[in-house]
């Protein structure tokens, strides 16, 4: 063979190289008698993947029919990997996916109905198992785009040595927004007028969370549905709650809007907030971290009725998967039994499957952190529960209204009522121009 013809082969071998590789890149391949292979994407940060990975190795040995392969994928960018995987149509076979994402990719069509297989009885997987209303909340017309994985819980961290220095009682269970603002009045500090300590960082006054202390007074919902909403609109409850936060943020005693909290968690840490509103995740770097003082979680507070916010993340697949029974079973495992391993370790968030959500549960307390496990559970076992933000394809649309408007109310640049309702008005036209 001459070396022209030797060199013309050897590019061609390794174009056939390299397209075997992109392919095996994300989505699973068929080795025909061999393992089938399933690829999954997660946003999880490295100690947590290690367990995941360590949870993926039993499943193999279990299941030695099926290769599992984890794709790496950055933490922090992970929304704009997974849009530019969309784009390339190079999805792997599984990827973590917030409800409101799931639910925009499975109108687009770009997802994988698993309907028929949810139907079907599977080992030790019992479809009926999920929190309430957490599988039913990534269906779209009867159609199941994916599985819930683990549900956030949201509510106030506080720092238990400030609040016995303040004489104040801690934050429990049943406490009321009245309590948490008049708190913070006290916790906050200030040095000739200007603020050198607030009561409460991050404060819950978005519209979705002033629509928690609306609905628990009694008041109608902000949006009118958690799924694809129809319409917003606003009560006299809201508007007295709006009125609330807003005062709040002008006397100083909470964050305003727009005040950078990158720095929260380590500044909790380091003891220098009394409050701010987080999710439960933060449990597992706080059990590493290891604050030198006495912490503890509350869940939202209320004000006649007890009211939560709902959220969770998931995984979904996208239409192309090449081998849906072997990716099923490892959608099952990764719902389920995964989390098992994974959450002792790393207990970031309850398993949206209740069976497997026990070992967080008793991880927490083993830890001494009661406040966070009581909390978490009694936020799960609520049945009344709003939205955290929209779960609509034109969510961003409206994201952007509300950006544009809300900040400026809360701090009285815009007058609230007519604030609010004007911006109401602005998120019903997006509504109807996507209907």
């Amino acid at each position: 063979m001459t070396k022209k013809r030797i060199f013309k082969t050897s590019i061609v071998l390794l174009l056939l190289l390299l397209t075997s590789l992109s392919i095996a890149a994300c989505g699973g391949s068929d080795t025909g008698s061999g393992p089938k292979t399933v690829t999954f994407m997660t946003w999880e940060t490295v100690d947590t993947n290690k367990l995941i990975d360590q949870a993926m190795a039993e499943f193999m040995k279990q299941n030695p029919d099926i290769k599992v392969q984890r794709i790496p994928s950055p933490n922090s960018d992970y929304g704009q990997k997974l849009s530019s995987l969309v784009l390339a149509k190079k999805l792997p076979d599984i990827f973590w996916a917030g409800n409101d994402t799931e639910q925009q990719y499975g109108a687009q069509g770009l997802l994988y109905d698993w309907s028929s297989q949810a139907q079907q009885s599977s080992g030790n997987f019992d479809i009926n198992k999920f929190a309430p209303n957490s599988l039913a909340n990534w269906k779209t017309s009867d159609k199941l785009y994916g599985l819930p994985t683990l549900m956030n819980t949201y509510g106030i961290w506080y720092n238990e040595d400030l609040f016995k220095q303040a004489g104040l009682p801690l934050p429990k269970i049943g406490w009321t927004y009245d309590e948490m603002l008049h708190d913070a009045q006290v916790l906050t500090q200030k040095d000739g007028g200007k603020v050198s300590r607030y009561g409460l960082w991050n404060t819950p006054d978005d519209p979705f969370l002033t629509n928690n202390c609306a609905v628990s007074a009694g008041g109608t919902s902000f949006e009118d549905k958690l799924l694809n909403p129809s319409s917003v609109t606003v009560s006299p409850e809201f508007i007295n709650c709006a009125k609330m936060f807003a005062g709040a943020v002008q006397n100083g005693s909470v964050t305003p809007p727009g005040y950078n909290t990158d720095t929260a968690q380590d500044s909790f840490v380091a003891g220098k907030i009394p409050m701010f509103y987080n999710g439960q995740w933060l449990a597992a770097g706080f059990l590493q971290s290891k604050p030198g003082f006495k912490y503890g979680f509350a869940p939202l507070p209320q004000v006649k009725k007890n009211v939560q916010v709902y959220d969770a993340v998931g995984i979904a697949s996208p239409t192309y998967i090449k081998n849906p029974d072997a990716t099923w079973k490892v959608m099952q495992f990764l719902a389920s039994k995964a989390w098992e391993t994974v959450l002792p370790g790393s207990p970031v968030a309850p398993a949206a499957y209740v069976p497997s959500s026990t070992p967080y549960f008793d991880t927490l307390k083993k830890d001494d952190l009661s406040s966070v496990a009581d909390s978490v559970n009694y936020t799960l076992n609520t049945p009344d529960k709003v939205g955290i933000r929209f779960v609509a394809p034109w969510s961003s649309k409206a994201t952007d209204v509300i950006t544009a408007n809300w900040n400026d109310i809360l701090l009285g640049k815009k007058p609230l009522e007519s604030g609010t309702q004007q911006m109401v008005q602005q998120i019903n036209d997006i509504i109807k121009s996507n209907q």
